[in-house]
């Protein structure tokens, strides 16, 4: 959970260089956006003021518009995770984050969703990684979308996945959930088989935690 948290809320390393070349490098264009009050944040999620007052400021010195597209968003998590290739891996979350699909992150996305991933219920993590999962926003998790995800998640770990990654490890993964998920044999995992399977299942909920710091 740490990086999702880190990725925008970091402090940055060339605070002597000028605001108009870190824009340039940030590549922002987006116009600028001013969140929700705090008052209407504070009700919405399970931070206090105190708390998503940090929160922005941390996000608007790493966005100084107030909004932050896909491939800057890559680029700043791409930075915690420089043994491995994270484009994809940020791309699935990025859409993730993204709740109105417009494109970009506005300060209300991030911490509404960042209320759920750090304080939300296990039934509440459980619905946002699922969301996750499903690629298309279908409503179904198929086998070919938890591969995409599985596989983003080895391929940015890099030299640090363990056990030693071979190709078909990410495969393996999917297809030992999928026997445990796919409760009618269907082939696609409904967000109520997705819930039931994680809280039954110790081993899946464990799986799932291993990768909480990459989402």
């Amino acid at each position: 959970m740490g990086a999702v948290v880190g990725t925008l809320t970091m402090q940055t390393k060339q605070r002597a260089m000028s605001r108009d070349k870190i824009d340039d490098e940030l590549e922002i264009t987006m116009v600028c956006h001013r969140p929700e009050g705090l008052d209407k944040l504070e009700a919405q999620t399970n931070f206090t003021k105190r708390e998503l007052q940090g929160l922005y400021r941390g996000f608007k010195n790493e966005c100084p518009s107030g909004a932050v597209n896909e491939e800057t968003f890559k680029q700043i998590y791409a930075q915690f995770f420089p043994h491995g290739d994270a484009s994809t891996y940020a791309h699935y979350l990025f859409n993730a984050f993204d709740s109105t699909q417009n494109g970009s992150i506005k300060f209300e996305d991030f911490v509404t969703a960042l209320s759920v991933l750090l304080r939300g219920s296990v039934r509440e993590k459980l619905e946002w990684t699922f969301n996750l999962y499903d690629i298309n926003k279908d409503g179904h998790i198929n086998k070919e979308e938890m591969t995409h995800i599985v596989k983003a998640i080895y391929d940015m770990m890099g030299k640090y996945t363990y056990p030693a990654l071979k190709v078909e490890v990410p495969r393996q993964h999917v297809e030992a959930f999928f026997q445990k998920m796919d409760k009618n044999k269907d082939g696609v995992v409904t967000l109520e088989e997705f819930i039931l399977s994680c809280q039954e299942d110790e081993n899946i909920m464990q799986s799932l935690r291993l990768f909480e710091n990459v989402m």
